[in-house]
């Protein structure tokens, strides 16, 4: 008697814990139980007690069901908070939640699900150069490079500052060789998986350059042609006001547009390349227009530590009486990724 009553306890254990799994059910008649952890990019994951985490296609499911509520984003702006119930094929019946009224749901209209919270990543980065006895040079900088991407939009900023000192061995005289800054910020407005909008403002400085200050603020659109976590890759235009206060000429402004671009590619674990650039041609003028672009290689020493070489190209079409029109830098440094 009290063993019949003991393997009918575990029996109805073992029933309950399998009742209370989530369950994928595919359109060739397979199923898989666990919990379904997220989905983003097409791609659903399920923690199984076998195997462990299973990715599995969006596009050959059936239905599933949950036993707790999940995050269902789906289109563009309507997020659930809900259990899910199996539906009919292509679809699941979700429990109302989320300002939104329960019903079914088509599975190819769903963008995420638990996605996670949105927070800011990004980069500090330092670089430096100090030399004695046939030269005595002082070089540094800093960048900081931060961005917060949302499922409706993005922000980005980016900030760096150089400075260098030389003595003459001669005279014994030092004197500045680099001293510039620069702000960057933008904010990008997504209307569809790939096409925004977006704002955008650069200030900078640089004393060497004799440029007292110019003041780029832009407005446009662009197209995420790939946003993966190992590549992205973007393209921008759109019309910017370029204005340029220089310390031995009257300041200047005229309308430019802008055209831009992004690329960032993980070759493997541990290198990662770069490469950006803006450009600003005169509408009034083709000739006169300001370049700025970089391009550089990240190596990875720790979970966060990493080194990178860059070089940066500026240019500027018509720069200050005495001053070049180009500037060309190459930066070695170590820095803090988050």
């Amino acid at each position: 008697m009290k063993r019949a009553l003991f393997l009918g306890l575990a029996l109805a254990l073992v029933l309950a814990a399998f009742a209370a799994a989530d369950e994928i059910q595919f359109i060739n008649g397979d199923r898989l139980t666990g919990k379904i952890k997220s989905a983003a990019d097409g791609k659903m994951v399920i923690s199984t007690d076998v195997a462990g985490d299973v990715t599995v296609d969006l596009a050959k499911v059936k239905t599933f069901t949950t036993t707790e509520p999940i995050e269902l984003h789906v289109g563009q702006k309507n997020v659930i908070k809900a259990t899910v119930a199996a539906g009919p094929q292509g679809t699941v019946q979700a429990a109302a939640g989320g300002g939104m009224a329960g019903g079914p749901v088509a599975i190819k209209d769903i963008k995420s699900i638990n996605p996670p919270p949105v927070k800011w990543t990004g980069a500090l980065a330092a670089n430096g150069l100090i030399t004695r006895g046939n030269s005595n040079t002082e070089n540094f900088g800093l960048t900081l490079d931060a961005s917060r991407r949302a499922e409706q939009d993005r922000i980005s900023f980016s900030a760096g500052y150089l400075y260098g000192r030389q003595k003459d061995p001669g005279t014994g005289v030092s004197s500045t060789t680099t001293d510039n800054w620069f702000l960057f910020g933008k904010y990008d407005y997504f209307f569809s998986k790939h096409f925004y909008g977006f704002l955008s403002t650069r200030i900078e400085r640089d004393r060497i350059a004799e440029l007292n200050l110019r003041f780029t603020p832009a407005v446009g659109v662009g197209y995420q042609w790939i946003e993966k976590p190992n590549m992205n890759f973007l393209t921008e235009a759109g019309l910017a006001w370029v204005y340029e206060d220089f310390e031995n000429a009257d300041s200047a402004d005229h309308f430019a547009l802008r055209l831009a671009y992004h690329f960032d590619k993980k070759l493997n674990d541990k290198v990662s390349f770069f490469h950006n650039l803006e450009y600003l041609p005169s509408i009034e003028d083709s000739s006169d227009f300001n370049l700025n672009a970089d391009a550089g290689v990240r190596v990875t020493l720790t979970k966060n530590m990493f080194t990178e070489f860059k070089f940066e190209w500026k240019y500027d079409g018509e720069p200050a009486p005495g001053a070049a029109q180009n500037d060309l830098r190459y930066l070695l440094g170590v820095g803090w990724a988050f």
